[in-house]
């Protein structure tokens, strides 16, 4: 009688094992048989069941790419030998595995399909046509780190019945990486299992997966894997308005340190409530106030908050000093100019903690066109303060927009004191940048346009102070002269008069 799996050149324990199992499937196919009332069983199979005791919970695990390594337990099966594997076989501290006949296999840095790939080609030599089975019965602790532009650097470690994630899966886990971080060279130092110290340099371009899909670019990580994110260098625009709104970028919590310098009217460090992008100054009390938006807070916020440009800022060349997680420093430059006219909102980008804002003093004179323009943009403050005293129905500090004309400054205090006020020219008083003061005498002509000579734009602090006419001065002197004549003291009473 012909055995299935029997092989004259066996050895003979081998022998009496296949023996065994087909005497054992002969003997179930017989009492099979008689239990069924027409000598046939319907529900029988001639191929036994594999008694394979599995974690539950391994649906997770990608088998195809689950590389083995020490601490994983398999579960190996023949068919028709099923007493030839009395229980899982974990992989040891040295990658093997240890099974009947064939001794240690090394395992580890491979798949399941290829273990079972190898050991049915070892069994060959017991077994004519051996048919191998195994199973991820139970995963070991997987540990993976990550460093450099991320939110939360540090090991990562994964239960068995985790999913193993990928690369951008592993950032989000991490925190995300920061605006600073270079995606286009991403890359992963991978060990290669028996040669210590020895790593394999894999690079990933994750700015393709954002901008074209290509999931090739996230790839699935493996035990041990380390993950650095580099400093982008030279970033574009496009490159950081792409990591900000990718999946996997940072989503700090955390209140930020901010700091703005500069021509800004409000300059110093400010704290930055990074869930809602609430700004207060540092150290305030109460309920914070300024911009708020869902993302991280932006440059043009940070400004607001600082009370706005003033008249010599040079809005086109902003920028933004960054301490990066390896300590170096990064300049990122923006041009909020073209934020204004052109609508490019990348230039204006996302803060992070320690960002200091540089707003520096333009070396080229805005027109006066261009001077209007920029006072009615939310990057000016609302409103500025002027001093208008003298001859004025209202004398005091007037509230009014940036670059607002003297003659409206003049019209905002309640106009002329047509009885006295001196009305063909007035005192311009500036306090400029550099510390000097100037005092410049204006004629009036309320019906000419903004002009530097006869209806200057205002900045704050200055001071309009309208004088008084000659009929108004002569009076206040005449009358300053008469009551010093007809007071209780004059020259008449000494006289008894």
């Amino acid at each position: 009688m012909l055995v299935p799996g029997l092989d004259k050149t066996m050895t003979r324990p081998a022998q009496s094992l296949a023996l065994a199992a087909f005497t054992t499937l002969v003997t179930s196919t017989y009492v099979a048989a008689q239990s069924s009332p027409n000598g046939v069983n319907s529900s029988f199979t001639p191929f036994p069941t594999l008694n394979i005791q599995v974690d539950p919970n391994l649906s997770n695990i990608n088998k195809a790419d689950y590389v083995l390594g020490p601490g994983d337990q398999l579960q190996l099966n023949m068919f028709g030998q099923n007493d030839l594997f009395s229980g899982p076989s974990t992989v040891l501290v040295d990658g093997s595995i240890s099974l009947p006949f064939i001794g240690r296999v090394p395992v580890a840095g491979k798949t399941v399909k290829e273990v079972e790939v190898i050991v049915s080609q070892l069994y060959k030599k017991y077994f004519k046509r051996p048919y191998i089975t195994v199973v991820l019965a139970r995963p070991r602790q997987l540990t993976l780190a990550v460093s450099g532009e991320i939110a939360r650097p540090g090991t990562y470690p994964f239960t068995g019945t985790e999913q193993i994630p990928t690369v951008s899966q592993l950032l989000k886990l991490s925190g995300g990486v920061t605006p600073s971080a270079d995606l286009r060279n991403v890359q992963i130092r991978r060990s290669k299992f028996g040669a210590p110290g020895v790593y394999e340099k894999i690079s990933v371009n994750l700015m393709k997966l954002i901008q074209e899909g290509d999931i090739s670019q996230d790839i699935r990580m493996r035990d041990g894997d380390i993950v650095f994110i580099p400093v982008a260098e030279r970033p574009s625009l496009a490159d950081f308005a792409a990591a900000t709104d990718s999946s996997f970028a940072a989503t700090n919590t955390d209140p930020l340190n901010i700091a703005v310098i500069g021509e800004v009217f409000r300059p110093g460090p400010y704290t930055v409530q990074a869930s809602n992008a609430v700004v207060r100054e540092a150290g305030a009390q109460g309920t914070p106030t300024g911009a708020s938006s869902n993302n991280l807070p932006t440059v043009s916020q940070a400004v607001q908050l600082a009370g706005g440009i003033k008249p010599e800022a040079d809005v086109r060349r902003i920028q933004v000093r960054r301490v990066t997680r390896t300590g170096t420093e990064q300049l990122l430059s923006v041009d909020l100019w073209k934020l204004l006219v052109e609508g490019d909102i990348r230039q204006d980008i996302p803060l992070q903690q320690g960002d200091t804002v540089i707003i520096s003093k333009s070396t080229i004179p805005l027109t006066a066109e261009e001077q209007q323009f920029l006072s009615n943009a939310t990057l000016s403050p609302s409103t500025i303060d002027v001093n208008v005293v003298g001859e004025v129905t209202r004398p005091g500090t007037v509230k009014i927009k940036p670059n607002t004309p003297l003659n409206t400054a003049v019209l905002a205090a309640g106009g002329l004191d047509n009885r006295r006020a001196n009305k063909r020219e007035v005192r311009l008083i500036r306090l400029n940048p550099d510390g000097t003061v100037t005092d410049r005498k204006i004629k009036l002509a309320f019906d000419t346009p903004v002009n530097e000579d006869t209806n200057p734009p205002l900045r704050n602090n200055d001071v309009v102070m309208v004088g008084r006419s000659g009929l108004a001065a002569f009076s206040d002197s005449a009358g300053g002269l008469l009551g010093t004549i007809t007071g209780p003291l004059s020259i008449l009473s000494i006289f008894g008069i």
